[in-house]
């Protein structure tokens, strides 16, 4: 929160209905000048008479005593968030209060915003400003401005004061909270999830007397003719399994899709999972990159260092250039020492990068475990389905049906080097991934 200083300085300012009665009395002192030249004097008199309608009007709206501007110090990309502008005065009658403010772009569209204050008793005024935060970072709110207007709406006061406060916009954790993962989670701990994992794992576990509906492919035979009585394997799922995050920073993964960049999309997706995965008993890492290797933290095998993950998701930075595939893919190979599940999130715009793209996933595949996510271009989807009405839409069309064959070749291209594809909407991609993570966790594909 920050306040005022006790007396704001305000200078006064005509109203735009001050501007609509100067416009008025125009044409009566052209009248005049016209008709009778003699009393050009009441021209000037006319506008010495509006000039003090508007200095009496400002002087009657009182002055501003504080001036507060409260707004979250920590935030999320892409949620509903609110600041709330408060104005208290001293003496005077008031038409109409108002504000405005200035700040980052990243918190407001075009980096201003302006709304209306309601009253909230005689002389305290207060409203709302709606915002949602397009982009990871730290933004600033600039500044403020307050304008009232007196009783006749024709003078107004205003104050401008600097305001300077840092508000960090976080990645988005909505689908690491929601209710639904959280009851998959505790289940999880108490056995729902467990018993999953354990009937469908790799790695031995014990002997339990066999029950029917169970595989019979666990029944151990050996074990069974000993005792004379069916005994089955069960088997558990593999932990410690090392999983790293692979984040395109570059142009096409920083264009946005629905009001957010896909970047943060993936970064949200990829936290959910992050979460469920340490849950799991597993290690998570992240990495990103865009011409060169920008972020690569550590393992972290532990559920209590997951703001450890959060913080680093959040300094991936934005680029507005292509990603060097190579240089990065290699980066990452060089630095894991075992056998890994590596998620790839990026996007291709064109062939020569989405074939330089296979080529470097391909190198990884020979000793990881590749799983590639990308986001459905719903917007090329549209365009190629809508019905042309001109020839222009009809071109429109064409190429965008071009560039989604040119898409859907890609990624067969990528599942037959063995790469496992997540193409779906943004709004699913988290589900999707989380779905795919424990379906390979449990076939104890990555050990």
């Amino acid at each position: 929160m920050a306040s005022a200083p006790p007396r704001l300085r305000a200078r006064v300012v005509p109203t735009a209905r001050a501007a609509a009665l100067v416009v008025a009395a125009a044409p009566v002192a052209v009248l005049v000048a016209a008709l009778a030249p003699e009393a050009w004097v009441i021209a000037p008199i006319i506008g010495a008479l509006v000039l003090g309608l508007i200095l009496l009007d400002a002087a009657l709206a009182g002055r501003a005593t504080d001036l507060a501007v409260t707004a979250p110090r920590d935030v999320e990309v892409g949620d509903d968030e609110r600041m709330l502008l408060t104005a208290s005065f001293a003496g005077g009658r008031r038409s109409s209060v108002s504000a405005a403010l200035s700040s980052d772009a990243r918190l407001l569209p075009g980096g201003r915003a302006e709304r209306a204050l309601d009253a909230a008793g005689p002389d305290r005024w207060s409203g709302e400003v709606a915002y949602v935060p397009s982009r990871r970072g730290t933004g600033t709110i600039e500044h403020v401005w307050l304008r009232w207007a007196g009783p006749l709406g024709l003078g107004a006061r205003q104050v401008a004061r600097e305001v300077g406060q840092a508000v960090r916009v976080w990645p988005n954790l909505t689908l690491a909270r929601s209710p639904t993962l959280q009851t998959y989670l505790k289940d999880a701990q108490f056995g729902l999830i467990a018993r999953r994992i354990r009937g469908e794992g790799t790695m031995f576990e014990a002997l339990a007397e066999y029950q029917p509906g169970m595989d019979r492919r666990r029944i151990d035979w050996k074990a069974s003719a000993r005792h004379a009585h069916l005994y089955a394997k069960e088997m558990e799922a593999e932990r410690n399994n090392q999983i790293v995050f692979a984040f395109d920073c570059g142009q096409a993964m920083c264009e946005p899709v629905a009001g957010m960049a896909r970047i943060d999309r993936a970064v949200s997706a990829a936290l959910a999972t992050a979460y469920v995965a340490l849950k799991g008993g597993d290690k998570v890492a992240l990495f990103g990159f865009a011409a060169r290797p920008e972020v690569f933290t550590p393992f972290v095998a532990d559920a209590r260092d997951f703001p450890r993950l959060q913080g680093a998701a959040a300094g991936l930075d934005y680029h507005a250039q292509e990603p060097n595939f190579t240089l990065a893919l290699a980066t990452l190979a060089g630095r894991l020492q075992r056998r890994s599940l590596i998620v790839v999130f990026s996007d291709f715009t064109d062939p020569t990068s989405a074939q330089l793209m296979i080529e470097s996933i391909g190198r990884l595949t020979q000793r990881h475990l590749v799983l590639f996510v990308t986001m459905a271009d719903a917007e090329l989807e549209g365009i190629a389905t809508q019905a042309p009405d001109a020839m222009q839409d009809l071109a429109m069309a064409a190429t965008a049906d071009a560039l989604l064959r040119q898409r859907a070749l890609v990624l067969s291209r990528l599942r037959q080097l063995g790469v496992d594809v997540i193409e779906a909407p943004h709004e699913a991609i988290g589900m999707r991934l989380i779905d795919t993570y424990l379906s390979i966790k449990r076939k104890g594909a990555i050990g």
